[in-house]
């Protein structure tokens, strides 16, 4: 490996540290131009990879294609920094919702969200948006700020799913309590047909909405709608390169994980049936494509509900003023490191695909490589919207980026924390800038450290490298100061959650 020689003014102007967040508020687009106030169609799904979305371009791209998810990058912007700031669903809801980091709205793990909080479809509610939740919400108390919803019970279910509809949530405050209404078919179709119900008859025409629409897949187990059945039978997955990754140099947190490939743990990837009388490297490749063929046929039904509500859009004339995202609650391993779920902060579970599509404001087929973050949609489609985003939010809008203006003092490194729940996968925080990683497993306290320009499959930890000794002394020096402004406390495990139900 080649030398490296480091100055602290050659690595502050690398990955441009230094500089202080703007925090004046900005003016939005439907403020400055006195326009009426876009429709905004928030599409989430659960668990969808970056890498499982085509216009991403991974392996997988000229196999499992992603058609109308890709519109939305055709005729808008795709995103290829953004990352979560904690990589499990409940947590990245409630960021979502909230536009603060897990330790400051309550939710470190799977708990309820405290509905007494300023929340994103409150403060559009307030200013004038007829307000929907559709699909899976998974914040366990009961919405608040929608008028109205119609949402799974927890995870629920793949097939024949049962919904919690407004107006029969339990006086408990506990969603889960409420009456439930069972519907036939597969809940992305269930789900599409809710969405598009609600767009043609409930929404008033004479305002605008906000409409969250919410995918439960491609959540395990993976069960896909009967008619996807022989797709991609036949066909050989592209296997990620560090499949059989076997974690030299790295902490014990990977060796200790139970979320590889195979697994016993809830025999989600295991298939003994399918794979049973296969060995060692023969059976672990079987194991991938069988994993792949469930996750990606859920895909596939993803995408097609996506086509039809962007198909009415279209139709009815509201594509022209509906500001269009399409994301997912947080990355996920497809056999990457012979892994699958998520948690870690590699590369994989810590990117998830976002896609923006507003006519005439967005320049059609551009790219942003800034680092955005899930803290940061709330502010940025409040200011959209031309609403105030409220100090308390900690994330910024990056409004600017979507006009193709990056500004001066843009974050050029975000802050990762991921907190004990299950898989045995450890604790762990971290800093990520443009080009380095480092990570901190606190409860086995280990570090890692990875270069993302020499190494973008996060393959060498170089935190014993002596080269690299400056970059950790800089790295730390910045996660500590990411923690101090985020006020995040290392000694909080997570393990008081507050709900507002206590």
């Amino acid at each position: 490996m080649a030398s490296h020689v480091y100055t602290r003014r050659h690595f502050l102007r690398a990955v441009g540290l230094g500089t202080a967040l703007l925090t004046m508020p900005e003016v939005g687009i439907a403020e400055e131009s006195g326009r009426q106030k876009p429709n905004i169609l928030f599409i989430m799904s659960d668990d969808h990879a970056a890498n499982a979305v085509s216009c991403y371009g991974s392996r997988l791209a000229k196999v499992a294609r992603t058609p109308n998810i890709d519109r939305i990058a055709k005729d808008g912007m795709l995103f290829k920094n953004c990352f979560v700031t904690n990589s499990i669903c409940t947590p990245s809801r409630a960021t979502i919702f909230t536009g603060k980091y897990s330790h400051i709205n309550g939710v470190y793990k799977f708990t309820a969200l405290d509905q007494r909080q300023v929340t994103l479809p409150k403060l559009l509610q307030k200013a004038g948006y007829h307000t929907a939740i559709i699909g899976k919400y998974h914040l366990h108390s009961n919405p608040a700020g929608f008028d109205y919803w119609s949402i799974l019970p927890g995870q629920g279910e793949y097939h024949d799913p049962e919904f919690i509809e407004v107006g029969n949530e339990h006086r408990s405050g506990w969603v889960g309590r409420g009456k439930r209404t069972s519907y036939r078919g597969h809940s992305s179709d269930v789900i599409g047909s809710k969405a598009l119900n609600y767009l043609k008859n409930i929404r008033p025409k004479d305002k605008p909405f906000f409409f969250m629409y919410h995918f439960k897949a491609p959540h395990d187990t993976w069960e896909y709608a009967h008619r996807y059945e022989m797709l991609y039978d036949g066909a050989e997955i592209p296997e990620p390169e560090t499949l059989f990754d076997d974690y030299k140099t790295r902490s014990d947190a990977l060796k200790k994980t139970l979320q590889y490939i195979g697994s016993s743990w809830g025999d989600h990837t295991n298939y003994v049936e399918e794979t049973g009388h296969l060995k060692g490297k023969a059976r672990k490749k079987a194991q991938y494509q069988e994993y792949m063929k469930r996750y990606l046929r859920c895909v596939a039904g993803v995408d097609y509900n996506v086509g039809r509500v962007l198909d009415y859009l279209e139709r009815s004339g509201l594509a022209e003023n509906t500001v269009v995202i399409y994301t997912s609650d947080q990355g996920f391993f497809l056999g990457e490191h012979g892994l699958y779920d998520k948690r870690f902060m590699y590369e994989d579970s810590l990117r998830v695909p976002f896609l923006v599509r507003w006519p005439e404001k967005i320049k059609a087929g551009s790219v942003n490589e800034d680092i955005v973050l899930n803290v940061d949609f709330a502010p940025t489609l409040l200011h959209a919207a031309g609403v105030s985003v409220p100090s308390e939010m900690q994330g910024r809008s990056f409004l600017p980026l979507l006009k193709g203006k990056t500004p001066a003092n843009w974050r050029q490194s975000m802050y990762y924390r991921y907190y004990f729940s299950h898989f045995d996968t450890e604790p762990h925080f971290g800093v990520r800038t443009k080009k380095y990683k480092l990570i901190y497993f606190n409860r086995i306290k280990q570090w890692e450290l990875f270069d993302l320009t020499r190494d973008p499959l996060e393959l060498k930890n170089e935190y014993n490298n002596t080269e690299y000794g400056h970059v950790v002394k800089e790295l730390k020096k910045e996660l500590t100061r990411l923690q101090t402004e985020l006020k995040d406390d290392i000694h909080d495990i997570g393990d008081r959650p507050r709900t507002g139900m206590e």
